[in-house]
């Protein structure tokens, strides 16, 4: 786990719990409760609590680690991504149109039957993550 603190390489939630489980180590004879330890990490107190609790049930990879977050998963796919950069590169935009616009995208994603229904800010928010923009 020291390792792991000098390397530096570790995301922060990481590196703060295995700080936690350092100062939290009882086998030196130091006894901090989890107010000092917590002060000492500059976490909360439920953090410092939380993590030495799944050290004891969990083991130290759970402890140290994220536990998946809730939430819906993101209706883009990689499948329908890869339509949607095949839309953007190789069909023309619709007839009276410049250029594909997120509304535009939206629809034909829909139209070929890869969605039920999209939003056009979702396929600007892919396109950015994908670092792509309709109108290049």
């Amino acid at each position: 786990m020291k390792g792991l603190l000098r390397r530096g390489a570790a995301p922060a939630r990481v590196q703060t719990r295995a700080r936690v489980l350092l100062l939290s180590d009882r086998s030196r004879g130091e006894r901090r409760t989890d107010e000092q330890v917590a002060g000492a990490v500059l976490t909360s107190v439920s953090t410092a609590k939380r993590t030495r609790w799944r050290f004891l049930q969990e083991g130290l990879e759970a402890a140290l680690e994220e536990k998946p977050r809730p939430g819906r998963p993101p209706k883009i796919t990689g499948e329908i991504e890869a339509q949607l950069i095949r839309q953007l590169t190789d069909s023309q935009p619709p007839e009276g149109h410049a250029h594909w616009t997120l509304r535009l995208l939206a629809g034909r994603l829909v139209e070929l039957g890869y969605l039920e229904s999209i939003s056009h800010a979702a396929v600007g928010n892919r396109l950015k993550k994908m670092q792509s923009s309709p109108g290049r």
